[in-house]
């Protein structure tokens, strides 16, 4: 479950590295995969050896204030089978007001419960789900 303030690792290629919840959309009190929350980017992901220029052309910068969606969670979802999963970190990926995400690439597993919240798009771009 993603409290306010938790820290979560940002997997897409917007440029953000991690970012900070700030509010959980709905009337809910914590956040679970497949939510939508409000965050804060409070690193960007390094440019690499190619300098300045390329961060220039980042999507988002830091301190922009983002929605994202919940895609992993340290806590322990139990699934309708019976099956629990866990995760070795929070992540999130970062999308538009209008729900389509910022980066065009995925990096690492997303939970299925996301199949369940229809954001099916995620589920394509990632290259597995767990």
């Amino acid at each position: 479950m993603i409290q306010l303030k938790s820290m979560l690792n940002c997997i897409d290629n917007s440029g953000a590295a991690i970012v900070e919840c700030a509010m959980v959309i709905g009337q809910k009190r914590h956040a679970s995969i497949g939510d939508r929350i409000v965050v804060v980017v409070q690193k960007q992901r390094d440019a690499g050896a190619a300098g300045m220029a390329a961060a220039s052309g980042a999507k988002v910068k830091r301190g922009d204030i983002r929605h994202a969606v919940v895609v992993r969670t340290r806590q322990k979802v139990t699934r309708r089978d019976g099956s629990c999963i866990k995760f070795e970190d929070n992540a999130c990926v970062l999308i538009n007001k209008s729900g389509d995400p910022i980066g065009s690439r995925i990096n690492g597993v997303v939970g299925m419960e996301l199949r369940k919240k229809k954001w099916s798009r995620i589920l394509s771009m990632a290259p597995s789900q767990a």
